[in-house]
């Protein structure tokens, strides 16, 4: 007899698919994995649940980050919020005593959350490198060559994209950004959807998301010790590191979360990269401030056109790089500038 919240769970993992197939009956099986639209059992495929393995029982939603067991299906598909009436569900359908009242812990009345960290780690366990893909592809098309140190990118070939929770779920070619605190550890995940051949972002409303946990966290490429750059998108921090390979950046992902960046107690010096629009302009006075009150020397980096990606593929890397230049603390100039230039990155 299955007298435990978490036996009961193992049993109905056991019998993934039946279950699948009796409360998710819209769906159906690919592989490994049941596909459905959602877990109130609308047809389409963007939520996905594991029917095999160590994970068997484990779902997905991809569109809006919700995840869970069966029992969370089971509750969906019956209507049912007394957890006592959901186990006695699962017991129905799995032929056990049904009589049995026990303590109910208060974690197991929680709703998975949305867009929670894990839904991100979910996704970021299901890329692969960029290297040769659709999303080097949308970089070198930006004149984002050089993706060395550039593991925070990966590639997710069939990213489900949903504009509401009305319409069809949609799947895209997505470039996917791992997002971190300053220990490195994972927080959140952002994705750019592409369209098929890599020339421009997919043909959607949004074609930008983040999920996860962002505030004061970023997309970051290399190691910081007293000096680094940080600024909004992903494209604008990457063509920075065209011209400086060498300056550990930080991608903020918007002008609010710019303005929010946790700094690193090692720092001493922080570029910052402004978009020349009157958010941006707000999010670099804000960093800049903050950063100064913690002892920390804020350089405004400004591009001549609306961000330092439209400078680099206006103007070409040499000219871009003298717009720098004329910028850097010249320590800096020395340090990462000069000394790139002695070996710059082919296309």
């Amino acid at each position: 007899m299955a007298t435990d919240i978490t036996d009961l769970a193992r049993r109905l993992a056991r019998e993934a698919e039946p279950v699948c197939r009796h409360y998710l009956s819209n769906g159906r099986r690919e592989g490994q994995y049941w596909h459905v639209g959602d877990i109130r059992n609308t047809p389409g495929r963007s939520l996905f649940v594991r029917l095999t393995g160590p994970a068997a029982g484990k779902w997905l939603d991809a569109a809006t980050g919700d995840h869970g067991d069966l029992l969370d299906i089971i509750r969906v598909a019956c209507d049912l919020e007394d957890f006592r009436d959901i186990l006695g569900e699962a017991r129905r359908f799995l032929c056990l005593p049904t009589s049995e009242r026990q303590q109910i812990p208060d974690i197991c009345l929680r709703r998975a959350s949305h867009g929670s960290r894990d839904a991100a780690r979910r996704l970021i366990a299901a890329t692969t490198p960029i290297s040769g893909t659709i999303a080097e592809a949308y970089l070198r098309n930006r004149g984002i060559t050089d993706l060395r140190m550039c593991e925070a990118l990966g590639f997710h070939a069939r990213c489900f994209y949903r504009p509401d929770d009305q319409s069809k779920t949609q799947t895209w070619p997505a470039l996917i950004a791992t997002v971190t605190d300053l220990g490195g550890a994972t927080t959140g995940a952002h994705r750019t959807w592409l369209s098929l051949d890599g020339t421009d972002k997919a043909p959607v409303e949004s074609p930008r998301r983040a999920l996860g946990d962002l505030r004061g966290h970023a997309v970051r490429f290399g190691e910081v010790q007293d000096v680094m750059a940080a600024g909004e998108g992903i494209e604008t921090v990457l063509s920075l590191k065209m011209a400086l390979p060498k300056m550990p950046l930080a991608a903020a992902l918007s002008s609010s979360n710019l303005g929010q960046q946790l700094l690193p107690t090692t720092l001493r010096r922080l570029y910052i990269l402004r978009d020349n629009d009157p958010a941006g302009e707000r999010a670099v006075e804000t960093l800049a401030a903050r950063a100064t009150a913690q002892g920390i020397e804020a350089i405004v980096l400004v591009p001549r056109l609306g961000d330092f990606n439209d400078d680099l593929r206006q103007f070409g890397l040499d000219v871009f790089r003298s717009i720098l230049r004329a910028q850097l603390a010249p320590g800096d100039t020395i340090r990462f500038l000069d000394v790139e230039m002695q070996a710059s990155p082919s296309a």
